[in-house]
């Protein structure tokens, strides 16, 4: 795995950043109210989400962190109402300000890349928008997720399994094989289980089955 650059990784984030507001610009007010790949968002909420997760620094986390007694969903929550604004323009100028930001949580700077590419999944998909991303930028993702479990359950849930991108260099792992555009695999390696309907492999079933457990 090549390690890349802060400087690359905070570039591939602004850039994911400005192509999900571009997208979201016409957005109607029923579109915005739609039911997002999170359980329970809509899709203007999960956009406050990254909004939040770009305008907390260690402190502010830690802070908030102990405000809510340890609880992670609770400080989760209180962050995204936070960002939310006074309706769905407020909510995306708000997005809109923090594309440039490089403030972030206790986390590297590819979990935020990977929150980017994957919440903005959350957002696209149940509004038929579609993005061609960069093979850099997924591949990238991809080879973070492979490799740790911090936030999102990954590394565990496609353990036994190969993964094979079929449209850049990512593979990893050994068994029943997984194959399919890195996005899917990614959106799938991160609890996305309708992504599966990409994929093929005989390993196909077991990852699907893991991405529907949480």
């Amino acid at each position: 795995m090549t390690t890349l650059a802060a400087t690359t990784v905070w570039s591939m984030i602004r850039a994911e950043r400005a192509a999900l507001a571009d997208d979201l610009g016409a957005l109607t007010a029923e579109q915005w109210a739609t039911p997002s790949l999170c359980d329970g968002l809509t899709v203007r909420e999960v956009l406050a989400h990254l909004t939040a997760g770009a305008s907390l620094d260690t402190v502010r986390w830690l802070a908030g962190v102990v405000r809510c007694r340890f609880d992670f969903d609770r400080q989760v929550a209180m962050r995204l109402a936070e960002q939310l604004g006074s309706g769905p323009a407020d909510t995306l100028d708000r997005f809109r300000r923090v594309v440039p930001s490089t403030t972030k949580p206790p986390l590297p700077a590819v979990a935020m890349l990977g929150e980017t590419v994957v919440h903005g999944e959350d957002i696209r998909r149940p509004l038929g928008i579609r993005r061609r991303y960069p093979v850099e930028t997924v591949t990238a993702v991809a080879e973070y997720y492979r490799g740790t479990d911090l936030v999102v359950v990954a590394k565990g849930r496609i353990g036994g399994l190969r993964l094979a991108a079929d449209d850049g260099p990512f593979t990893t792992g050994d068994g029943p094989l997984v194959t399919g555009p890195t996005l899917a695999l990614v959106m799938a390696m991160t609890g996305r289980a309708a992504c599966c309907d990409e994929l093929d492999g005989d390993g196909v079933g077991m990852l699907r089955r893991r991405a529907g457990m949480r």
